[in-house]
């Protein structure tokens, strides 16, 4: 197939230059050789994505925009006009402008959109929520506008969702790793939940764009892991002096706005596509902690004085 520019190869375009998971998706490509622009264009003007598609003329767009709040989720709350305009009309609007351009869609999302429950999907028993099935938690709003973009994006034909959930790297001290925030907290709840490793998974999203796979994928390592074992791998591989304390569900509820999402996704299309994807913990051991060992003593320190104690 002929590429939109004339040619056969792809030209990427990534919105969500500033965030997180924009800036390492442009890192990946780098790295790749490949071609890829930046976009400046808000996600709900139209007319300024129409204007970045014939700047670059992209095969591909990687949309990594929107808000998820700072300093967390329950920043949504109280800002839910800004979280309707970039998470529900914005990203709508770049689908149905990629649509019209015949450009494929791939879109950063979230499996923070279900939740553990007492009838098929209880805690423990092994079965996750798998692609098709109906978003149960809207507990924060932030959710609940994820999981409606996500059923509205289902009709189009030229977007692949990815369900990210609890996103990890290898830098402990960086503020967005789900693994710093639980080391900094005094206390944690213990639940197993299903993780995305970066290091190990955003490559395949630019190979799954490559593929132009569509609909929706859960983008997370196969099985769950809970907040204790993370730490106790922490503790293990880098600081055998750490320490933490759990509390419960109704206790944390005091000390946050909106409940967060607790679940397991399951993971047979993304294994259908990269069988040698790793189980969440090989994968935490592989990109995570083993190259935190090897630099142990810079680790701990820059970790401790974070944490402040």
């Amino acid at each position: 197939m002929t590429a939109q520019n004339g040619s056969s190869e792809p030209v990427f375009l990534i919105f969500g230059k500033s965030g997180w998971i924009g800036g390492l998706l442009g890192e990946l490509l780098k790295k790749q050789g490949a071609k890829f622009e930046f976009a400046t264009a808000r996600l709900e003007d139209r007319a300024a994505i129409l204007a970045d598609f014939e700047r670059v003329k992209p095969t591909h767009v990687l949309n990594s925009a929107g808000v998820t709040g700072r300093p967390n989720v329950d920043w949504c709350e109280d800002h839910k006009i800004e979280t309707i305009r970039a998470n529900v009309i914005g990203t709508l609007n770049l689908a149905d402008t990629c649509l019209q351009k015949g450009i494929h869609m791939t879109n950063f999302a979230t499996g923070c959109i279900f939740h553990y429950d007492d009838g098929k999907f209880k805690q423990g028993n092994g079965v996750g929520f798998k692609e098709e099935d109906t978003p149960n938690f809207t507990g924060s709003y932030y959710s609940k506008t994820k999981a409606m973009v996500e059923d509205l994006l289902r009709e189009y034909p030229n977007v692949l969702t990815l369900r990210v959930r609890m996103p990890i790297v290898a830098d402990l001290c960086y503020p967005r790793n789900f693994i710093t925030k639980i080391i900094k907290y005094d206390k944690v709840i213990d639940i197993p939940n299903s993780m995305t490793v970066l290091p190990e998974l955003l490559p395949l999203s630019i190979e799954m764009a490559r593929r132009k796979l569509t609909g929706i994928m859960n983008f997370t390592n196969p099985g769950a892991i809970s907040h204790n074992e993370i730490l106790g791998l922490y503790k293990q591989y880098v600081d055998e002096e750490f320490t933490w304390s759990n509390f419960s569900v109704e206790e944390q509820a005091k000390v946050i706005v909106a409940p967060r999402s607790n679940n397991l996704l399951d993971t047979t299309r993304i294994e259908g596509e990269f069988p040698d994807i790793l189980p969440i913990k090989e994968s935490l051991i592989k990109y995570v902690f083993e190259p935190a060992a090897a630099n142990k003593e810079e680790v701990k320190k820059a970790v401790r004085e974070m944490r402040g104690r």
